[in-house]
């Protein structure tokens, strides 16, 4: 009798970033072209081809309109939180929350389930910490006595078998989801397969169910959320925590959500007693805010559906360098470098040969180019040496022609800086010339002095004025301004 050796198991290098597969391992991935993050994982069988001759099961199609009415949704009754979400998770949902290592994730969602607790079902299961740090974690928010079912697994198997029944609970919470494994695939957890095939399992047994399932995420050093893109795809919501771990504010934000608006923010303060909801974050923003210090000006954004008012900081330094220093925080350093050449070549301020230092105060992240007037302003008066006149907003988009162009929900951005206490704002002209900006004038109904501002020579102007008044003043044009 003839022994037949055993077949060797088939294997492929999987890019853990995009998820690609390569037959043989490589030090950069050909799809990403991301470095060392090929893993080797065992292939799957092979899938028959074709679908042979077995047939399908029929589908039935129903009406957009159906009978029976929605659930609701189960709101946490941490305004934020519900907020982010979109008024409150929704049974059979999937979302998730990623950020980066001590940023808070587990500590906002204990405190949630917490919350939710009271009127609900719970689960908490963890796979990086044991019983014992989840209860001292619990008892350090004050949610001891919460009755919040805690669990410590990171088979799928095993969380699929007690979570599967009548008795399933209404909010289930998995941290996080690169500790899970599935038992029948032989990769590592962590692995772009183990990744998706673990929350594609829990996914479909949370919509099987009924019960809210919140998966959380590790985050890479580019600060996307770390396994297969896809991963994104296969939830309804997925919240991003951002801020600095060394700033006090944290902000939540909804980058994809199916039951609600995305963009979203929900701001909290990180205390002794766990991360605190801020009711108004423009009041925070804004606390440590001065008049009388050139370079800073005071953008109104939205945030979502939310207006927020933050204080945007700029320096100018003359620098001796070849090549001078450009640093830029909580803003696009892109669209830093487009503003200064606009004010350069169609304003006449020379930047060219100075160091430029930009800050977003308060670690809130801007991305609206909207943010583009104030940032003009904010250099402006840092070249002048003039503060930006008080208790005044600013905002608008700059074209590189230099024209100023008009945002969205002006309104709301008004009535946030009128009610904060400002008196003045400079916004973008209405389109059309005077006779429809005095319509649109009245048309706004706020208290406050508004200031249109049709192209960025207008800002320039206003500085150099002010500057004058003072004392003498400096000389901010190298070159003749182009108006395009």
């Amino acid at each position: 009798m003839v022994n037949c050796p055993m077949a060797k198991a088939k294997t492929l290098y999987v890019c853990q970033e995009c998820g690609a597969s390569q037959p043989k391992w490589a030090g950069q991935c050909p799809a990403c072209q991301a470095w060392n993050s090929l893993v080797e994982e065992q292939a799957p069988e092979s899938a028959p081809k074709g679908l042979g001759a077995k047939k399908g099961r029929r589908i039935e199609f129903v009406g957009l309109k159906g009978a029976e009415t929605q659930p609701p949704r189960r709101t946490s009754g941490i305004a934020e939180f519900d907020r982010v979400t979109g008024g409150g998770l929704v049974p059979g949902s999937a979302t998730l929350v990623g950020g980066d290592p001590g940023i808070g994730k587990s500590t906002v969602l204990m405190q949630v389930v917490a919350a939710l607790s009271g009127t609900m079902s719970c689960a908490y299961i963890s796979g990086e910490e044991a019983i014992d740090q989840l209860r001292l974690r619990a008892h350090r928010l004050g949610h001891a006595e919460a009755a919040v079912g805690l669990a410590a697994a990171t088979s799928v198997r095993d969380i699929a078998a007690t979570l599967d029944g009548k008795d399933a609970p209404d909010v289930v919470v998995i941290d996080s989801i690169q500790c899970m494994y599935v038992d029948s695939l032989e990769s590592a957890p962590g692995t772009v397969s183990q990744v998706r095939t673990s929350a594609q399992e829990l996914i479909r047994l949370a919509k099987r169910a009924g019960f809210a399932l919140i998966l959380v995420g590790h985050v890479t050093k580019e600060g996307t959320i770390a396994g297969p893109r896809v991963l994104e795809h296969m939830v309804d919501t997925v919240l991003y925590f951002e801020g600095d771990p060394s700033h006090q504010f944290r902000v939540l934000r909804a980058v994809k959500n199916r039951f609600g608006p995305a963009d979203e923010i929900g701001v909290f303060e990180m205390t002794e007693a766990g991360l605190m909801e801020v009711p108004n974050p423009s009041a925070l923003f804004l606390s440590d805010h001065r008049d009388d210090v050139s370079g800073a000006s005071v953008f109104a954004g939205m945030e979502g559906t939310r207006p927020v008012l933050v204080e945007i900081q700029s320096l100018i330094a003359p620098s001796s360098q070849a090549t001078p220093r450009r640093a830029v925080v909580g803003w696009d350093s892109s669209r830093l470098a487009m503003i200064m050449a606009v004010l350069e070549a169609r304003c006449g301020v020379a930047l060219g040969g100075s160091e430029v230092y930009l800050n977003v105060a308060g670690g809130l992240k801007i991305k609206e180019p909207a943010a583009d007037l104030a940032v003009a302003a904010a250099l402006v008066s840092s070249v002048t040496g003039s503060p930006v006149p008080a208790e005044t907003v600013i905002f608008g988009e700059v074209g590189l022609s230099g024209e100023v162009r008009a945002v969205s929900q002006t309104e709301a951005r008004l009535k946030e800086a009128e009610k904060l206490g400002f008196t003045r704002a400079l916004i973008p002209a209405a389109r059309g010339g005077s006779a429809k900006s005095g319509s649109r004038r009245k048309s706004l109904e706020t208290s406050l002095r508004i200031v249109e501002v049709n192209h960025l020579m207008d800002i320039v102007n206003m500085f150099e004025t002010a500057a004058g008044e003072g004392r003498a003043a400096p000389a901010i044009r190298a070159v003749t301004p182009d108006r395009g």
